[in-house]
């Protein structure tokens, strides 16, 4: 080892330990082609390449010159010999992490990097033993690890580095943890012990003690020499009966620094990445994010059919500085002459607010390719020679000509805002739903993310541009130079997404569903939000007055069972009368440590018959409506249309749920009193009627032709109550002898399974026993058998693969699924059986809105308002009410029959209208 220099740096990875670090830290991953489990592998190769990514961007004195992976070569080792028990409660790997040894060893080869392993000897050792012959010739070693089994190491010339917390743990944070220095660790370590490697130590000393007998005596023997002289009876009865342990510990925890080496340190030095070697195995893994990240720091790989077309766009690394502000006439025409020429571009604007019915345009952003994206001022303080209408009129062709693709991300807003200006965009592609079609459930879809995740770019944050709080500036204030390099790098991440996505999509062949189900809503959504519906804010108010005073009565209520008044809404003040005033529960408290008062807790004391609970539960619902709805309406409803515009989001759900926000319309109470009362306020204009038009237990129908179940079918088919049916079945009496009790007892049955409930929850919500909950759901399935068959494949389906599919074909990933911890999985399986049902029902009225949107596009009867869940809100004329309701109804029934999907059994739809939304639901 003569030819290492005192220069020379070694990183040297505890691989072993790193594994189980990723494994736990990183939720569960699966490859998609074949299912094998990948969350650690995919941890470790992250932190491989961050280390060395670092390494050789590195011009420190902490460059490493040498770089090594350590592993462990089996469960047993000599210290097994000198005590059998060591590391003998150490549960096998789990079943997930044991097929990934194999791939992460393989990656520390794809990543050209030695790895080293011996017989016999933990990494630890061989840790020990390479950096004692490193140091001994004057290098200096840094161990990849927080483990403190390897803080006995740590000298002038070794180090610790943990790479998670970007920590380095020299002599200080060794004093720090032990309480001693380095050199005492051993013998502090051999005192403690360590039940998680089953090491005995000394009973009833712990590290704090240990240090402090260490410190005094200096050594463990001269400890154990003079442990007759400690003061203290039973700590010195202790130390002198326990010796032997002591000693036998002594040698567990020391690391062996003599082990016979097989490879030469000199063989570490830090090799050129082979690159095809490496993003060969990175494509084979699935880990696209890595592998873009990887490219972008190394370049494009020399094998030309490796270089996919996106991935030559990824290594054109991102410059803000790159990109070019228009701001005058000439340069708008030679960018308008390039943009002519392009089949595609992308498209993102600029505005003063984020609604986009009362946001002022205030910049557009446009780009063709990597290197050429511009920003192009409309109504900044900093003035340009540019008028805002000059560049509309000339932009105006080129944004609706149908031969140029316009892309944005989220292009609803777009679409909007130029509809303002009497822009239409068309052709559009969107990548939020690219991306939320290809990987719902597996990432956020925003900009940000997609660019980390696809690009390895770090974007510029609106924050960074505007600032935050009362110095928050308007975007027209931003200085244009600023405003540029966000802009146009919105532009520019977007025409790259674009690439990388749509070239997915027809890969993985989910063309039909972004194609059919996702990029027709955009227009849809765009028009139902631009319409808006009418509120009546004097309704509102003389609701939220009623509301008021109900909470007013309730309150009377509760002070009156707990003598004195208290902050309702307050968990800590409730919990304080529950727990410690009224004595009506046994203490329970959250992870955190405050006394528990959710919802869940208020339910289960209900059910004992107290009054306070119900109450409690009572006033915080009425808080809620009166909050959200009531009063949160009426600042909602815009001053230019007296309506209320909620915006709605197409990839917030894993499911293809819609959802809707500023305001939320999706949560008001369907089946109470006041549900109906708030949709009251809701009102069509004079003249008009709403009409509402609502799948009947389409989820029901769904899972009856999705598991082929063929007494539901029968049933549906005949037009058959299906809950009395399920009653008839499960407790056994003729159909004709149904109770009403029966009925409602199967109906939580039929929605509970589809939804995955437990015996438990079931229990509960029919105020059964546990056992009579168990009995029922037995019963079902024995009269329904084709359901739990259903649910057992597609639990394992989705095991396998990682996600499950809707009968159209739409993915939603369940990452959770393979979980450790059995609540997470849990919750996912019981996931995993809905998500195909609710995404399915999702699906189908998607269908219908584009199918009576065409229709109301020629014949101009009505206008559609509202999507909530299965039902859809239209505003008509009253003279049109019967032509308009057949259309809707012939529309949403249809749907059982399209192109897409034949079902073997019937929609149903209940179609009703009124002078407002309560009396037409």
């Amino acid at each position: 080892m003569t030819s290492i220099k005192k220069t020379d740096h070694f990183y040297l990875v505890d691989g072993s330990g790193y594994i189980f670090r990723a494994y736990y830290a990183l939720p569960p991953l699966s490859r998609k082609s074949d299912g094998l489990p990948t969350g650690a592998v995919s941890g470790f190769c992250s932190m491989l390449f961050k280390l060395l990514e670092d390494a050789r961007s590195d011009d420190t004195k902490n460059k490493p010159t040498h770089f090594a992976v350590i592993f462990d070569s089996a469960r047993k080792n000599f210290r097994n010999e000198i005590y059998s028990e060591y590391k003998a409660n150490r549960a096998e790997a789990p079943d997930d992490l044991a097929p990934q040894f194999e791939y992460i060893r393989k990656s520390v080869e794809a990543f050209n990097l030695p790895s080293v392993e011996l017989i016999n000897y933990e990494a630890d050792d061989l840790i020990a033993t390479y950096a004692k012959k490193i140091t001994e010739l004057g290098a200096k070693v840094t161990v990849i690890s927080s483990d403190k089994d390897l803080m006995q190491l740590v000298s002038s010339k070794v180090r610790l580095f943990d790479p998670m917390k970007s920590k380095v743990i020299g002599e200080k944070e060794v004093i720090e943890k032990f309480g001693v220095k380095p050199n005492q660790v051993i013998d502090v370590q051999s005192l403690a012990g360590d039940s998680s490697d089953n090491i005995p130590g000394v009973p009833g000393i712990g590290i704090k003690t240990a240090a402090e007998l260490i410190n005094k005596y200096k050594t463990l023997e001269n400890l154990l020499k003079k442990a007759s002289e400690i003061p203290q009876n039973k700590r010195r009865e202790t130390l002198i009966s326990n010796k032997d342990k002591a000693m036998i510990s002594k040698q567990l925890v020391t690391l062996k620094n003599d082990v016979p080496l097989k490879h030469d340190a000199t063989d570490f030095i830090i090799k050129a990445i082979n690159k095809d070697k490496l993003y060969n195995f990175l494509r084979d893994m699935e880990f696209n994010r890595l592998l873009s990240q990887a490219i972008s720091f190394y370049g494009e790989s020399g094998n030309k059919d490796l270089n996919e077309k996106t991935q030559a766009r990824k290594n054109d690394k991102i410059n803000t500085k790159n990109y070019k502000t228009i701001s005058n006439e000439k340069q708008l025409d030679e960018l308008i002459q390039k943009l002519n020429e392009k089949s595609v571009i992308a498209v993102d604007t600029e505005t003063s607010s984020l609604n986009p019915l009362e946001a002022n345009l205030v910049g557009i952003s446009l780009c063709y390719d990597a290197k050429h994206s511009y920003y192009i001022p409309l109504e900044h303080k900093e003035k340009t020679e540019l008028k805002k209408n000059l560049v509309l009129k000339k932009l105006k062709s080129i944004l609706e000509d149908t031969s140029i693709k316009k892309v944005g991300q989220n292009i609803k807003y777009d679409f909007i805002i130029f509809k303002n200006e009497n822009i239409e965009l068309n052709p559009i592609d969107d990548t939020m739903l690219l991306s939320y079609t290809l990987d719902a459930g597996n990432n956020r879809h925003n900009m940000d993310t997609l660019s980390e995740l696809h690009l390895g770019h770090k974007s510029i944050s609106y924050k960074e541009i505007v600032g935050t709080g009362k110095k928050q500036l308007n975007f027209s204030e931003v200085d244009l130079k600023s405003a540029t390099e966000y802009a146009a790098e919105d532009a520019d991440i977007t025409l790259r997404l674009y690439e990388l996505l749509s070239e997915r999509i027809l890969k993985e062949k989910l063309e039909k569903i972004y194609e059919v189900f996702e990029k027709p809503m955009i227009k849809i959504l765009a028009k139902l939000e631009t319409s808006g519906i009418k509120v009546d804010d004097v309704y509102l108010k003389k609701l939220s007055k009623k509301f008021e005073e109900r909470l007013i009565k309730i309150e009377k209520e509760i002070y009156k069972i707990t003598g004195k008044k208290f902050n309702i809404g307050s968990p800590k003040q409730l919990g304080e009368i529950i727990y410690n005033e009224l004595k009506i529960a046994k203490l329970k408290k959250t992870k955190k440590g405050s006394l528990a008062t959710s919802a869940k807790i208020l339910e289960d004391l209900a059910m004992t018959g107290h009054k306070f609970p119900n109450l409690v539960l009572e006033w915080r619902q009425v808080s809620k409506l009166k909050s959200t709805y009531t009063d949160a309406l009426q600042d909602h409803i815009s001053k230019k249309t007296k309506r209320v515009h909620t915006s709605f989001l197409l990839a917030a759900t894993n499911t293809g749920r819609l959802a809707s926000s500023d305001p939320n319309l999706q949560n008001i109470p369907i089946k109470t009193t006041d549900g109906k009362e708030i949709r009251k306020a809701f009102v069509a204009d004079k003249d008009s009627l709403l009409i509402s038009a609502d799948y009947n237990q389409i989820e029901m129908r769904i899972l009856a032709d999705i598991a082929d179940v063929k007494e539901l079918k029968k049933a549906f088919k005949n037009n058959q109550d299906i809950h009395s049916l399920t009653a008839s079945q499960v407790f056994d009496v003729p159909i004709t002898k149904v109770t009403d009790d029966f009925r409602r007892k199967a109906k939580a049955i039929n929605f509970g399974i589809i939804y995955g409930i437990t015996q438990y929850g079931l229990a509960k919500q029919i105020s059964v026993s546990n056992e009579e909950a168990l009995n029922f759901i037995n019963s079902y399935f024995k009269k329904f058998p084709e359901i739990k068959d259903y649910m057992n494949t597609t639990i394992k389906t989705c095991r396998k693969q990682g996600f499950v599919t809707n009968i159209f074909g739409r993915r939603i990933h369940l990452r959770g699924i393979n979980d450790k911890n059995f609540s997470v999985r849990a919750f996912q399986e019981r996931a995993a059986i809905n998500a195909p049902i609710q995404g399915s029902a999702a699906d189908i009225i998607r269908l219908a809105m584009i199918k009576i949107d065409k229709i109301f596009e020629k014949k101009k009867k009505a206008k559609m308002l509202l999507q909530i869940h299965d039902e859809l809100i239209f505003e008509s004329s009253k003279k049109d009410e019967t032509e308009v309701k057949k259309i809707v109804k012939d529309a949403m029934t249809s749907v059982s029959s399209s192109e897409h999907h034949m079902f073997s059994i019937p929609l149903e739809v209940s179609i009703s209208s009124g002078n407002n939304w309560g009396e037409a639901h």
